[in-house]
């Protein structure tokens, strides 16, 4: 488990991390965003032990990152966005000089075994690393992460660069390792995020402005209790028929999809889904539905949205 409490980080009298507290658990993937310079890198560092905090406090599996910085940095596993990787080395003895670095006193042939059949690298343990493909020295990267099976896994970027078969093998081996690991995913590509991560934390300008699963992020910015539908027939029938539905307290018209077709959106009260009484009205009205669909962002909106909105934070002392 991870739990990051009241975190801060100054540069001068720069905020680049503004009391930013969440917590991942143990066997969560949980999804870490936000757009360039908004404090993420430098909240995924703290985490890491890679730079201090200037106040709040890091723990990973019950290690404090400042008070037990070699204790909290062994439960770690690390894969940052280039691969810590010596080229000239083959598969098998970089991680073998890996295993030995980190001091890990698991038996090291059988560990460094399951750890190549974890990432499949088996086939290219005994190739010369700059020989290999990007998603193969990706593997590689992930394979010296997990050695030493620490309980925490972090990873920027796991998929820059791959071609679509390499990135949808990365990701099923990710979600393989958030079963038995807490692991804290850093990405651009937010279907990636939406595909693999239970959980996502969105940092703007240093500040969390977002903390739910995806599904909750998108009906929490969406427009409330709104259904939308394309419906063909008159509008003028279509608009009297959907105002008459009980729970109905606004409909829009939209553009018109096709002859006789418009798009229409309907509001209704709150806790009500009108949406089986709207089906017999529109039946009644001899006016067939051809689509409806409740109104949620996608994971792209709700992060534009949440990103744009959030106000520059103020500096110490009062300043802008």
């Amino acid at each position: 488990m991870v739990e990051v409490k009241n975190l801060v980080k100054k540069y001068g009298d720069m905020l680049a991390v503004d009391d930013v507290s969440f917590t991942a658990e143990t066997g969560e993937i949980l999804g870490f965003l936000g757009p360039n310079g908004a404090g993420k890198s430098t909240t995924m560092n703290i985490i890491t032990g890679y730079i201090s905090s200037s106040s709040g406090t890091v723990t990973v599996d019950g290690c404090e990152i400042l008070d037990d910085p070699v204790g909290a940095k062994s439960k770690i596993g690390y894969l940052p966005e280039i691969p810590p990787l010596y080229i000239d080395m083959t598969v098998r003895k970089y991680l073998e000089f890996m295993f030995n670095l980190k001091k890990v006193t698991l038996p090291k042939k059988e560990h460094i075994d399951e750890v190549c059949a974890v990432t499949k690298i088996k086939d290219v343990q005994n190739r010369i690393i700059k020989h290999l493909s990007k998603g193969y020295k990706q593997r590689v990267g992930l394979a010296q992460a997990l050695l030493g099976n620490p309980p925490v896994i972090i990873l920027d970027e796991p998929t820059v660069g791959l071609d679509p078969k390499q990135i949808i093998e990365m990701r099923s081996l990710i979600k393989g390792l958030g079963k038995k690991h807490t692991v804290i995913l850093s990405s651009h590509v937010l279907s990636e995020v939406q595909a693999i991560c239970d959980r996502i934390i969105i940092i703007n300008r240093g500040r969390l402005v977002a903390d739910s699963s995806t599904s909750e992020l998108s009906q929490t910015l969406s427009k409330s209790n709104c259904i939308v539908l394309r419906v063909v027939g008159a509008p003028t029938g279509v608009l009297s028929a959907l105002r008459a539905v009980e729970g109905v307290y606004r409909v829009e018209k939209g553009l018109r999809v096709s002859d006789n077709c418009y798009e229409y959106e309907v509001y209704s009260e709150k806790d009500k889904d009108p949406s089986r009484a709207i089906f017999y009205a529109m039946a009644k009205n001899n006016t067939p539905i051809v689509l409806m669909r409740g109104n949620e962002l996608s994971l792209e909106e709700a992060f534009l949205k949440v990103t744009k909105s959030e106000p520059a934070p103020k500096e110490k002392g009062g300043k802008r």
